[in-house]
């Protein structure tokens, strides 16, 4: 595990990426807990975002692909809309201790 960030660093409802493993990696902080994917669209294999760290969908309710408007379940990583429904986002192992956020070994997308 690796210490990437604390809690105040990522605003409630929203995400942030940081690198881990030579990996981009999603971590979202969503309804008072914290989940971390890569960030890999299942789609066509590219990042989600266009601009740095703007994941959330206009309602900050779902993490969003910036190219084709897929709609991810912040809890589960699961496609609820889009060219990817039924796919899933790639979970990273995350841990919360106190305030800091940890990562795990970020798995190789698929």
């Amino acid at each position: 595990m690796e210490h990437v960030c604390n809690l105040d660093d990522i605003e409630h409802e929203s995400a942030r990426e940081f690198q881990k493993d030579g990996q981009p990696v999603v971590v979202a902080k969503f309804d008072g807990q914290v989940h971390a994917y890569i960030n890999w669209c299942p789609h066509l294999g590219i990042e989600l975002n266009f601009m740095p760290d703007e994941f959330m969908d206009s309602d900050r309710q779902f993490i969003m692909c910036a190219n084709h408007g897929a709609l991810f379940e912040v809890e589960s990583g699961h496609c609820l809309s889009g060219p990817c429904m039924g796919d899933k986002l790639v979970p990273v192992p995350v841990e919360v201790r106190g305030n800091e956020i940890w990562l795990g070994e970020v798995p190789q997308p698929a």
